[in-house]
């Protein structure tokens, strides 16, 4: 079994997880990215770095293909944006939920592709994991699937961070959020917000 420093969902193009990877340069780093342009741009932003691994796939509650909606590549640039490359949603309508006078984002922005859908437990037994010493989600609204379906009583995490922002709909909370604080709470852990869209999650 194997122990893993750092397990980000939600990898984008890794220049917002640098200093995390910098942290963690000698341990086991884990990224899961599902779009095809932003997996490239994680290999040259991190390239000074050997000790993380990719994963391009998507997580949630069932094994399954599933379509995956994202900003173009051609499309970042125009909508000069730089977090646009962050935005992709088993939803598409989550994506054009974005759209303001700032960020003008039309469906011909928006690219699907069909892929295959992961559950946490899955990368743990691919991987031997055992433990994690910190856990980013950042995944534009699927972080309650995803922490709704990990077991964590069979994986020690000792940090979670997650965005909670989009947990019951865009820029909505509510019960789904109540439910995995809940959780968290139950199975040890001690939960408060950080900023306006993250939660941090420390086990006792």
């Amino acid at each position: 079994m194997t122990h893993f420093g750092l397990v980000v969902i939600g990898a984008h193009i890794g220049v917002h997880i640098k200093n995390e990877i910098e942290n963690f340069k000698n341990e086991k780093v884990l990224l899961i990215e599902p779009v095809p342009h932003n997996v490239n741009a994680i290999k040259k932003n991190l390239s000074e770095y050997k000790n993380f691994i990719i994963e391009q796939t998507t997580l949630g509650i069932k094994k399954e293909k599933r379509d995956f909606y994202f900003i173009k590549e051609d499309s970042i640039n125009k909508l000069k944006k730089h977090w646009a490359s962050g935005i992709g949603s088993f939803k598409k309508n989550h994506i054009l939920s974005h759209k303001s006078k700032r960020f003008k984002v039309e469906e011909i922005d928006i690219q699907k592709i069909s892929i295959q859908c992961l559950r946490f437990q899955n990368l743990v037994d691919k991987h031997s994991i055992e433990s994690i010493y910190k856990l980013l989600i950042d995944v534009e609204g699927s972080e309650y699937e995803i922490l709704k379906d990990i077991d964590l009583s069979k994986v020690n995490i000792k940090k979670i961070i997650f965005e909670y922002k989009h947990f019951d709909g865009y820029k909505k909370t509510g019960k789904k959020l109540e439910e995995i604080l809940e959780k968290l709470n139950k199975n040890g852990y001690e939960t408060k917000k950080i900023d306006d869209e993250n939660i941090l999650a420390i086990k006792n």
